[in-house]
């Protein structure tokens, strides 16, 4: 079957009851969660990319003294979505550390956190360009890309079109236009075949979905997920302002 021929995916949102969006990607159902991760319900499998553990060390280090608390707040919102999902496995999608010496900056309570974590749910490490050694010393398994209901999970997304592919690495963000003004948040965005998920730490940032970065990836315009208060926005591409 030639490519013009391929059937078209499903592409829309519909609300879900935990306030995410629940959407069809390359035919597996995900949904979108406000707290910025992905649930694969099918494989009970919930997806968080770019925690960005111990950032906050890291750039005091440098001199660059930010509130040490990044690490506390990330891992805390995370035990609290696998509380409430009760997931089977979680994967952390890459740069789950700001650096490789970040696990050993680790707080004992921020360590013991994770360890938690481990003796409720599989723990899968993506390894990302931030942590490309994976964890030494905490429960889990390492791993440079897996794949979950016909949906290949990696940190970095490569270039061209890539179905099926979910990935974290470019932090994105929209800043969405309203009749008011603008607002600026960390989104997923999609065109029903790829995902770029959010970034889940406190301190990771974001890029805007309209940057050149993402040249490429989309066969149609992307739809978008913009994290609100307890509650995932769809926004069409339109909506979508650069930076």
């Amino acid at each position: 079957m030639s490519a013009l021929a391929q059937p078209r995916l499903a592409y829309a949102f519909a609300a879900s009851t935990c306030g995410g969006l629940r959407t069809t990607l390359a035919g597996a159902e995900v949904t979108l969660r406000a707290s910025g991760a992905l649930w694969i319900e099918q494989e009970r499998v919930l997806v968080v990319a770019d925690l960005h553990l111990e950032k906050g060390s890291s750039y005091a280090m440098r001199g660059q003294m930010l509130p040490p608390y990044d690490t506390r707040d990330t891992l805390g919102r995370l035990a609290a979505e696998v509380a409430l999902a009760q997931p089977d496995t979680v994967v952390l999608l890459g740069d789950t550390f700001h650096d490789r010496t970040s696990e050993a900056r680790l707080a004992d309570d921020d360590a013991q956190r994770l360890r938690d974590l481990a003796d409720v749910t599989r723990l899968i490490w993506v390894i990302g360009n931030h942590d490309a050694d994976g964890p030494k010393a905490l429960p889990g398994v390492v791993a440079d890309e897996i794949a979950v209901s016909g949906l290949t999970l990696r940190h970095e997304p490569q270039p061209g079109l890539q179905p099926g592919e979910v990935a974290g690495h470019l932090h994105p963000c929209a800043r969405v236009v309203a009749s008011r003004g603008s607002v600026r948040r960390r989104c997923f965005v999609t065109d029903g075949e790829r995902m770029v998920v959010p970034a889940f730490g406190a301190y990771a940032g974001g890029l805007s979905i309209r940057d050149k970065a993402f040249t490429g990836f989309f066969s149609r315009d992307p739809l978008c997920g913009a994290l609100g208060v307890g509650k995932v926005h769809a926004v069409g591409w339109r909506s979508v302002a650069g930076d």
